[in-house]
């Protein structure tokens, strides 16, 4: 399974999508126990009857075969950071986490979400890129541009920037940005809600290009 970080996404101002899930995942042991009589050939020393010593054999193995099947199932979905679950330690490790700005989370959503950066972080600076790095934090920001006055351009009214506003920007965000609780994405035990603006205060200023100066704006609640 191959995951595109590079290209697309940030572009669009989509997240890394998810892997489709699997049809051949989900088979039961009553499945396989089907799938093995099914390969029978017919006659009376061939018996379908549930209760006859072959077909009672074949549920016993088919018990085995579908956990072996639905444990490479979960493989497929541990080699995906967004859905891992027993591997995530081991994409944390890779990654370099925790690290300064992204401290071990306690939810399972924070730290997929903090590995899902890890890897999408691949240099950029545009607009388009840091409002995707935000997105896959948690964060919706919008993002505004300085630039110094200038006669001939400017009208009366405008703000007096100075030349050293050229290389200034503001991220705004919302005041408090609340990471819910998820079914699927969040564990048995976890806060129902999360909040707090020092984690995208920290990436940002970690990723922004070095000649530049960021500022940020909160409002709303």
């Amino acid at each position: 399974m191959r995951v595109e970080l590079d290209t697309g996404p940030a572009a669009t101002g989509e997240l890394i999508p998810e892997p489709e899930p699997q049809a051949a995942c989900g088979f039961t042991a009553e499945d396989y126990a089907q799938v093995l009589a099914d390969l029978l050939p017919r006659g009376w020393a061939w018996p379908r009857d549930p209760l006859s010593v072959l077909m009672r054999v074949f549920a016993g193995l088919a018990v085995e075969y579908s956990r072996i099947h639905n444990r490479d199932c979960d493989l497929l979905r541990e080699a995906y950071p967004g859905t891992a679950s027993e591997a995530l330690a081991d994409w944390e490790r890779i990654t370099g986490l925790p690290d300064p700005c992204l401290p071990a989370s306690s939810s399972l959503q924070g730290r997929r979400r903090a590995v899902l950066f890890k890897l999408a972080a691949r240099g950029g600076s545009s607009h388009e890129y840091f409002i995707w790095l935000a997105k896959i934090l948690g964060f919706d920001i919008t993002i505004t541009e300085f630039s110094p006055f200038r006669a001939g351009r400017n009208r009366a009214g405008d703000r007096a920037y100075g030349s050293d506003w050229s290389h200034a920007w503001r991220v705004n965000a919302p005041e408090v940005t609340v990471v819910p609780f998820r079914a699927g994405q969040s564990t048995a035990g976890e806060r129902l809600r999360e909040w707090g603006n020092a984690v995208l205060e920290c990436v940002l200023n970690r990723y922004k290009p070095a000649h530049t100066i960021l500022q940020f704006g909160y409002s709303g609640g």
